[in-house]
């Protein structure tokens, strides 16, 4: 892996993935798909931003690789598009938001595998608890 001070076209290209995020629409989104794969109306109930805006961020997250879709019959479900996202999008929420001890972002990042999560924190997870809360 080289080291973003090493390559103007890694600095560059992380700059650009870094202009993805910092959108507060954007954002709100994707913390809200950390709990998991949710519809466009689901989005919109808990983020209250509003049909047109909505569907232009979930579009450029989805042009940007941050998203992924599936649809079922007209329905088109979001979900984050794998677990490097999850992973940023975690880290910035709890580094901007909560701001805590970053050797416990550290652990809890490191935590964050949906596959090693058991179903209570699973069940927490959709219910609303972020599963990193509980590391802190």
């Amino acid at each position: 892996m080289t080291a973003i001070f090493e390559s103007r076209e890694q600095a560059d290209a992380a700059t650009e993935k870094l202009k993805i995020f910092a959108q507060p629409q954007r954002l709100m989104i994707l913390s809200y798909l950390l709990r998991g794969e949710s519809s466009v109306s689901d989005i919109d109930m808990a983020t209250s931003i509003g049909q047109p805006a909505l569907s232009q961020q979930l579009a450029a997250l989805r042009q940007a690789d941050v998203v992924k879709t599936r649809r079922d019959g007209k329905q088109i479900w979001y979900d984050l598009a794998d677990d490097a996202s999850r992973l940023c999008v975690r880290t910035m929420e709890a580094l901007l938001v909560d701001r805590p001890d970053p050797a416990q972002v550290m652990k809890a990042a490191k935590e964050a595998d949906p596959a090693a999560q058991s179903a209570t924190d699973r069940e927490n997870a959709r219910s609303g608890t972020a599963g990193f809360a509980k590391i802190l």
